[in-house]
Parts: structure tokens; C-alpha cells; sequence
């Protein structure tokens, strides 16, 4: 007991040690501080095993998102300029999937036993999250094993995928694609330039604690209603309709003035994905990789996620869709909706966060879908 009370204070603790460490170095503020967590977490997780490790990891890793969802979305500014973007890198962001998935197929997967449906599955996951890939694991009859080699894989080489992208990706790409103004979603509502660089100082006031205690509040009402919708909807609709949801009445709720007058919801959400950013990256435990399994697999695999990556630079490059939009627009196919909090935070873009959660949903929405065709396309090719 005593242990587990221990794991769980580290985990709710260490960003708060990253973040005044960032404050008080500027060359680690210069890394940020979720890549300094995602290298925590995975050292944590690969070094500690204690019991009862995993249950928590489980519980908090579901948790976190939820609760920093509206929390981020309440200060945020809504502009119909971002419209054409992100419906652009949406679209982009499929195609690109797809092909990578079809190109990988005739250099992978033409000698892989049950290549098409593995191709089904690629598409499924890439484009909506692991429920996909377990949805289509068992509509096109894939095998367990196959289904626990490809899971092992997705999650190292999509741990990959990510480290890229937080150590030097983002800021490749705002050297190649466009690159927005932050000015509307940089810092919220109302706010200081000195609070955007100390952005929890006042928190701890009288009234600081007041509009936390508002906030945490509402956010718990839109939980509640969520996952209610979700439960109706049934477990295999349930993910979509909680993040579609969560997203809807965050939004909605982001017009009400007298809460977006209340300060540090962004930056209370920003904690919760902080403590996101440990525990996921922890549970990347390096044992379990299945490093004699099938090499062609995991080409494949690899393929599609860096393959899809570039193909949407260079379709994003033609459409002229702005860096940001582009790389969360990436992370919510490759790596569902609850890395998308994560990775605004790290780009300190909060204007991009709506866009890519619409974009994850709609890709949970279609994985299935565009999985089960993609299955039946390549057994013909």
C-alpha cells in the first residue's frame, strides 16, 4: 500500500520538479519539459517494476486526458482562419496513411502471411488508435499473435515517432511549412506576457484557488456527462463518443464568459498532460519487445508512420497547411487523440489543440471503416 502511495506521488510530482528545474535552467526550458518527462518515464519504467505499477500507469493514463481536455479548450480562442487548415491536413493526413500503407504492402507485406488483413490493421490503428486494431483484429479473423507482435511494434517505433518529433521534428518543420502567429492561442484569455512565462503564479492565491475549484468543477460535470454518452453508445463506440464529446462541450463551454474570465484552466490541463507525458512514456516497457519477431512487420510498420509523416509534409507543403496544424494533425492518426494535448503543450500552441482533436475523432470514427476496405483492396493487388 505504502508502495503504491509512492508511484503515484511520483508520478503526480516529478512535472512539478521538471517545471521549476525548466524555470530555473534555460537550457532545459530550451528541451521543454515534456521531452525531459517522456525520457523520465521511460527510464522510470524500464528501470523500477514494483507491484501494482501497471494498475496505476492504467488508472492515471486514462484519467489524465479526460480531465485536461475542456480544462485546455475553456481559454481557448476559436478562429474560423484555422478552418481550411486543418480540414485540409485532415484529408491530407488520411491519404497519406493510406498510401503509405499500400506502398509498404508491395515492399513488406506481399510475403506476409495474411498481408492484406495486417495492411487492414495498419490502416485501422494509423488512422484511429489501438480500439481500432482491436476491432479489426477480430472482424478479419488476424491471428492473436500476429496481433501481439504488431502491438509490440507500434509501441516502440511509435515511441520513436514521438521523440522525434519533440527533440528536433517541430522545429524542422516550422523551418519548411508556414508557420501561424501564436498570438491567439499562445498565451489565454486576458493573460500577461509575464504569466505565459510563469503561467501557475497566482494559483495558489485566494482567488486563484476559487477559479481552480470553478474550473475543476465544470470539467468534472463534462466528464460525467461524457462518459454517460459513452456508456450509451456502448464499448465499442465508447472512446470516439467521449472524446467527441469532451471536445463539443469544452468548446461550448469556452463561450460562456464568467468561466473565461477564470484563470489557469490551461494551465491546470497542461499539468494533467504532464503527468500523462510520465506515466505513458513508462509504460514503454523495452522488455516485452519482441526483438526476433518478424523483421518484415516491423518494416512495414516503420514505413507507414515515417513514410505517412513525410508524404503530409509534402502535401502540406503544396496546400500551404501551417507546421503546427500539420504535425498534430500527424500525432492524432499515428497516435490518437490523447497525445494531442501533449503535443500542443510542447509546441506551446494551444490554437491547434481543437482542430486536432477533431481530427483523432474523425479518425476513430473511420479507422474501422477504412480498415476493413483497405483489407479487401490489397487482397486483389
Amino acid at each position: 500500500m505504502f508502495g503504491n502511495i509512492l508511484i503515484i506521488l511520483f508520478f503526480l510530482l516529478i512535472p512539478a520538479g521538471v517545471l521549476w528545474l525548466c524555470r530555473r535552467f534555460p537550457l532545459l526550458d530550451k528541451v521543454g519539459p515534456v521531452l525531459i518527462l517522456y525520457i523520465l518515464g521511460i527510464l522510470a519504467g524500464n528501470l523500477f517494476h514494483p507491484p501494482g505499477m501497471a494498475q496505476i500507469q492504467e488508472i492515471l493514463s486514462s484519467a489524465m486526458v479526460p480531465l485536461a481536455i475542456p480544462l485546455m479548450l475553456f481559454s481557448c480562442t476559436f478562429r474560423r482562419s484555422g478552418t481550411r487548415s486543418q480540414l485540409l491536413a485532415l484529408i491530407a493526413g488520411l491519404v497519406s496513411v493510406m498510401a503509405a500503407v499500400v506502398a509498404g504492402f508491395f515492399l513488406f507485406g506481399r510475403d506476409l502471411d495474411d498481408g492484406a488483413k495486417v495492411g487492414g490493421m495498419l490502416t485501422g490503428v494509423y488512422t484511429g488508435g489501438t480500439i481500432n486494431l482491436a476491432s479489426l483484429q477480430a472482424m478479419l479473423g488476424v491471428p492473436e499473435e500476429t496481433f501481439i507482435l504488431l502491438n509490440s511494434f507500434d509501441m516502440a517505433v511509435s515511441f520513436l515517432y514521438l521523440t522525434f518529433l519533440l527533440s528536433v521534428g517541430i522545429r524542422l518543420f516550422r523551418r519548411w511549412l508556414p508557420v501561424e502567429s501564436l498570438s491567439d492561442g499562445g498565451t489565454a484569455a486576458g493573460s500577461s506576457p509575464e504569466a505565459a512565462e510563469r503561467p501557475f503564479r497566482g494559483l495558489f492565491t485566494r482567488q486563484g484557488l476559487r477559479d481552480a475549484g470553478v474550473l475543476l468543477g465544470v470539467d468534472v460535470l463534462i466528464i460525467g456527462v461524457s462518459a454517460g454518452l459513452g456508456l450509451l453508445a456502448g464499448d465499442g463506440a465508447f472512446m470516439t463518443v467521449l472524446i467527441l464529446c469532451l471536445t463539443t462541450l469544452g468548446i461550448a463551454a469556452s463561450f460562456w464568459k464568467p468561466l473565461k474570465r477564470r484563470k489557469h484552466g490551461y494551465d491546470i490541463g497542461m499539468y494533467f498532460i504532464y503527468v500523462f507525458s510520465v506515466v505513458v512514456a513508462s509504460m514503454a516497457d523495452l522488455r516485452n519487445l519482441d526483438a526476433g519477431g518478424s523483421l518484415r512487420l516491423l518494416g512495414w510498420l516503420s514505413f507507414v508512420i515515417f513514410g505517412s509523416l513525410l508524404l503530409e509534409i509534402l502535401l502540406a507543403k503544396l496546400l500551404k497547411i501551417d507546421a503546427d496544424t500539420m504535425t498534430v494533425s500527424s500525432v492524432a492518426y499515428i497516435c490518437s487523440p490523447p497525445f494531442v494535448p501533449m503535443m500542443a503543450a510542447a509546441m506551446k500552441n494551444r490554437s491547434v489543440l481543437a482542430g486536432g482533436l477533431a481530427v483523432g475523432v474523425v479518425g476513430y470514427a473511420a479507422g474501422n471503416y477504412l480498415g476493413f476496405l483497405m483489407a479487401q483492396l490489397l487482397a486483389v493487388l
